[in-house]
């Protein structure tokens, strides 16, 4: 019966009387990071510095020297997702795209070919006489050598070995990487599968590479540490200390060092003694979910930043605290004094010997840095409280949690095409649904609708919703890179801000509200928005002139009637034009042979399933990002 609110929603709007809803300029109140996240690094012949950022979906081209981005290289030129990169010996660009399972290659004369390996395929390297070497981390654990060509089929050298991450050939003609899980550096005879441990004791090593002089150099990620390891003793020495949570590292043709940040995008060089050169500044990667909190200084606003959780001030916009152990938040929002997350991938346990994956819902205490509590569900895209209990969008569906006992769920809406944002009042719930270009309301009066109720259609792609002072909402239109007010009297949808720079795409397999838009009222009244295509938090300042609300839901009788009469269902159309979306198709993916790689020809729905099932493959599969997530340029 939707398809009948929805036309009567539509001529209620053809003849409703339009008012302005209007507020100030928006403000660009912090700009974080140019880089979507930095992972593995690598330099051409010419010296220029190449970036691969998976949250991104492009590879950027740096000068070193001042940090300058001459060039990004993205889907338009067939890069998706790049983990890592490196070049081959004839001058073509090779990277692994681990959310798509794809090895590319860019030619000299910009041609494009690729091959399919498995989701998680991650590091890559040459050996000194042209043969290519690529491994799975995260999302699989094994190491294959390539045609470099991308023709011939992947062949397996070994299996199970605790996540080999940034790999470097070694000039005494042996593979040298870290494994990720087990805290080892690692010598691989590719030719026999032996695997000899070279130096161990790394809390989490991400990556190697050898200098010129033919010494072996290891970044410890989680405590900003990099190594000098002695390979006939494995004896460490620690040239720097105190950087941050580090990816990946490469030498330029002079020797001089550089390393990446994933979760702030900076590019650091690390100079004799240890000290480092700024080469690019770090900040927000891919904010997503934002929520406000009144604090000493007026208000806190909290954003949600793929990687982190990030606190700014909300008049300022200076950074007051990041918290780096929360997995890869995707929204946020106010949970009395404390705040709930969610996120649909989320690592157990980072740098330890197993890495779990589940979706998780986070509540968590701000003022003492602490959990408060955290939930497991398939793929929770969005979280709020509500009436005490919590109420998740879980993949299709909204689901209400109990607060008394969490295992008791109560299905509000199901079947729903990717619902998105949550807004509530003390008695009244409402979600967008980005398929449809609609937001629904599921809760009036306290009492749960048989069947959710538009309030909006027509909008482009809606995510982050808000509730204004007055009762009615604000949405992000991703679609259209603007916010806008919806009257929830009328369902009349004024432009709030245009402009905005947000509403970037995912890679192909992924949820539709990869690169979430939030939207948060402070008690001020003032208005935040994330803009995940610049990295970027408004700030507007409270609206004026705002209509008051008044709950619209037509009672289930005047529904029955209205059905009665028009037994006819309309035709598939839409009444409106279609909203644009910004999801993208999914791809089909084949395992290599002897690898671990998705079903053929499947799309995303049937992650949700692999995780039920209790599948590690699948649930592998589900979770097909690796996070550092959200926003390209």
């Amino acid at each position: 019966m939707r398809w009948i609110a929805l036309l009567m929603l539509a001529g209620a709007l053809l003849v409703g009387a339009t008012k302005s809803v209007e507020g100030a300029e928006p403000k660009v109140l912090v700009r974080g990071s140019p880089i979507h996240g930095a992972n593995g690094v690598m330099f051409d012949a010419e010296d220029r510095l190449h970036i691969a950022s998976v949250i991104g979906r492009e590879i950027v081209v740096m000068d070193p020297e001042s940090g300058e981005i001459l060039d990004r290289l993205g889907p338009d030129v067939g890069v998706e997702s790049p983990d890592d990169l490196t070049f081959g010996p004839e001058g073509s660009l090779y990277w692994t795209a681990i959310l798509t399972g794809e090895v590319g290659r860019l030619s000299p004369d910009g041609t494009k070919t690729g091959q399919s390996v498995a989701l998680g395929v991650n590091p890559i390297t040459f050996s000194d006489d042209g043969r290519l070497f690529v491994a799975l981390g995260f999302l699989g654990d094994a190491l294959y050598e390539l045609d470099p060509d991308l023709v011939n089929p992947p062949r397996l050298i070994a299996e199970d070995l605790g996540f080999l991450n940034g790999m470097d050939w070694g000039p005494d003609g042996f593979l040298y990487g870290p494994l990720y899980a087990k805290g080892q550096v690692v010598r691989i005879d590719v030719d026999t599968g032996s695997i000899t441990t070279v130096a161990d004791g790394f809390t989490v090593p991400a990556a190697v590479k050898f200098d010129s002089q033919g010494r072996l150099h290891v970044v410890d990620s989680l405590f900003g540490v990099v190594w000098r390891v002695d390979t006939e003793t494995g004896n460490k020495q620690a040239i720097a200390t105190g950087l941050p949570i580090l990816d990946n590292l490469a030498f330029d043709s002079q020797d001089r060092l550089f390393v990446s940040d994933a979760q702030d995008g900076a590019i650091l060089e690390v100079l004799p003694g240890g000290t480092t050169r700024r080469v690019s500044s770090g900040g927000m990667i891919g904010p997503q979910g934002v929520a406000v909190l009144p604090s000493a200084e007026g208000e806190s606003v909290f954003v949600a930043d793929s990687q982190t959780l990030r606190e700014f001030d909300g008049l300022t916009g200076q950074q007051k605290s990041v918290v780096r152990t929360l997995g890869f938040p995707d929204t946020v929002s106010p949970d009395g004094d404390q705040l709930v997350l969610s996120s649909w991938f989320n690592p157990a346990s980072l740098g330890v010997q197993e890495i779990g994956f589940q979706g998780t819902v986070t509540v968590w205490n701000p003022a003492h840095k602490a959990l408060a509590g955290q939930f497991d569900f398939a793929m929770p895209l969005n979280v709020i409280r509500f009436q005490d209990d919590l109420v998740v969008v879980d993949l299709t569906s909204v689901v209400r949690v109990s607060a008394a006992d969490p295992e008791v769920r109560e299905m509000l809406a199901e079947g729903l095409d990717t619902p998105a944002g949550l807004a509530a009042t003390d008695d009244d719930l409402w979600v967008s649904e980005l398929g449809t270009g609609s937001v629904l309301q599921v809760i009036a009066d306290g009492e749960p609708l048989s069947e959710p109720m538009p309030v909006a259609a027509g909008l482009s792609s809606p995510e982050g919703l808000a509730v204004t002072p007055g009762g009615n909402l604000l949405v992000v239109e991703a679609g259209a890179g603007r916010l806008s007010f919806i009257n929830t009297a009328t369902g009349e949808v004024s432009a709030v801000a245009e402009g905005l720079e947000l509403g970037a795409e995912g890679p192909p397999g992924v949820p539709g509200t990869w690169g979430f838009n939030g939207v948060a009222v402070g008690p001020s009244g003032a208005i935040y928005v994330t803009g995940e295509i610049g990295n970027i938090l408004y700030r507007i300042e409270p609206l004026v002139d705002e209509p008051p609300a008044i709950a619209p839901t037509p009672s289930p009788t005047a529904i029955a009637t209205a059905a009665a009469a028009t037994p006819t269902p309309p035709p598939a159309a839409s009444p409106t034009p279609a909203p644009a979306m910004k999801t993208a198709t999914p791809a089909a993916i084949a395992p290599p042979p002897g690898g671990a790689g998705s079903p053929s020809g499947t799309s995303w729905p049937w992650w949700p399933l692999a995780v039920a099932g209790g599948a590690a493959a699948g649930a592998a599969a589900v979770l097909v990002a690796y996070r550092a997530r959200r926003a390209r340029e």
